[in-house]
């Protein structure tokens, strides 16, 4: 690889990494810079690096922003509604007695699709705390098994920001990896229910009550009779035994499968009718922007409870809105590094240095991700910092888009720990702290880590 590139690319990340790890600036800012010290250390012309920044920015956006803010918003209503509580407590129903970890599993795995892994674990967490103490089993399992459950599909199926994110930048087919990342999703929840039956009995005796609700998902409260009481993010008190949700689970569901059915329609009906009015149909409806919006509407019509004032459903999606922005920021700053990689010429120099490596290609996105994730924390972040370097690989044909996007996103499993907000969520509001607490999750992410690589070798074969 030529040594002006080679620097240009290890400077780039470097300051990217730097920045993020080191500044008060976040991710977005992170990746920009980056974007430009590529860029200048490979000699692009000021004018024509600000121009390669927009245009990457822009068009990452134009892709997959709409599809951020609808995944988002309906993952708010979900949320609000009481779907989620609905859809757990289902689950507990089919799975029957003595199977309330794997229930709590499937809980996690449904909601998390559209809901963010913290959100999930805040709403569900309580519902746990109340089978555990119904049924005589230990909180540690229960935990364990709602937080893999949620961790599994949001760092592996859209429209979760991540793998939505590696999808844009990678230009892999949505519905494919829809598909594929809902398969490893499926083989993966029996590690996780493994996992939370071998060492949640282990660690139920490092519990300390003092400690639930206590952290970064933990608010208000500055003493007094609430004091200690475990709270959501917005300051609500969490109780006990959550009231029964308004809304049935067949209902809850809807919203979350139609946009996945018709995305996955459109994939099909491309592959199988192609040329017919059946795909041209599927081709519009099964658009991810507007099978997202058609998810919304029926969302924001059939969940709230009846008599919910109009302001209150607006608010909801403000707030999503809200949440949604510096994801979909991130997410096209990832694209306009990309762009600079591509015009910088960087980029195809690093696919022809690789493409000698005595590795597989599979491992170049996944291995970015790991190293990413370890050094900053954030899953979504590592993601979209693989797709981004290993888009050249696609784009020269070195690996296939979905491998790729599954690559990155399974990479991104890794040893979840204190940098990483998830982390302090789920070790806190289940009551664990220090070796324990590293034990129950950073072991439970080092393991799907691990046990994602075997899957990534049968989808390469697969795929090609």
């Amino acid at each position: 690889m030529d040594p002006l590139l080679l620097a240009a690319l290890l400077l780039g990340v470097a300051s990217a990494v730097a920045l993020i790890l080191w500044s008060r600036l976040d991710a977005f800012v992170g990746l920009l810079a980056g974007a430009l010290v590529t860029g200048a250390v490979a000699g692009v012309p000021a004018a024509e690096l600000i121009g390669h920044i927009t245009t990457g920015f822009g068009n990452t956006l134009a892709g997959i922003g709409i599809v951020i803010a609808m995944g988002v918003m309906i993952g708010k209503v979900l949320e609000e509604s009481g779907g989620a509580d609905a859809l757990a407590k289902m689950f507990v129903r089919m799975a029957g007695k003595g199977r309330e970890d794997a229930a709590m599993t499937a809980t996690g795995a449904v909601v998390s699709v559209p809901v963010f892994c913290d959100s999930g674990f805040v709403i569900l967490h309580p519902l746990a705390k109340s089978l555990a103490r119904r049924y005589g089993k230990p909180l540690v399992v229960l935990s364990l098994a709602l937080a893999g459950g949620l961790s599994i599909t949001h760092h592996l199926v859209p429209p979760t920001p991540g793998p939505l994110a590696a999808v844009g930048l990678l230009h892999a087919d949505m519905g494919t990896v829809v598909v594929a990342g809902s398969v490893f999703a499926l083989l993966l929840v029996p590690v996780v229910v493994v996992y939370a039956r071998i060492m949640g009995p282990r660690l139920e005796r490092h519990l300390d009550p003092n400690l639930v609700g206590v952290g970064a998902a933990a608010g208000g409260g500055d003493g007094g009779a609430d004091a200690g009481v475990p709270r959501t993010a917005d300051g609500r008190p969490i109780t006990e035994e959550p009231a029964d949700p308004q809304v049935g689970a067949f209902r809850a569901l809807i919203p979350l499968l139609l946009p996945l059915g018709l995305i996955i329609g459109q994939t099909v009906s491309a592959a199988v009718a192609e040329g017919t009015a059946a795909a041209e149909v599927f081709a519009f409806i099964g658009a991810p922007p507007i099978a997202l919006l058609v998810g919304l509407v029926i969302a924001v019509y059939l969940l709230p409870a009846k008599g919910t004032p109009r302001a209150t459903v607006v608010g909801w999606l403000t707030a999503a809105a809200s949440s949604a922005g510096m994801i979909v920021f991130v997410t096209g700053a990832g694209g306009a590094f990309g762009e600079v990689l591509r015009q910088s010429g960087v980029g195809d120099a690093l696919a022809d240095a690789v493409s000698g490596w005595p590795v597989p290609m599979l491992l170049v996105p996944f291995l970015i991700a790991t190293f990413v994730r370890l050094a900053q924390g954030s899953g979504t972040v590592a993601i979209i910092t693989a797709a981004t370097l290993s888009a050249p690989l696609v784009e020269s044909g070195g690996i296939e888009p979905t491998l790729a996007v599954l690559a990155a996103c399974s990479g991104s499993f890794v040893f979840s720990y204190v940098s990483d907000s998830y982390f302090w969520v789920v070790t806190r509001f289940t009551g664990l702290s220090g070796v324990p607490a590293m034990k129950m999750w950073s072991g439970m992410t080092t393991v799907l880590w691990l046990a994602s690589l075997p899957l990534l070798g049968v989808t390469a074969l697969i795929l090609g």
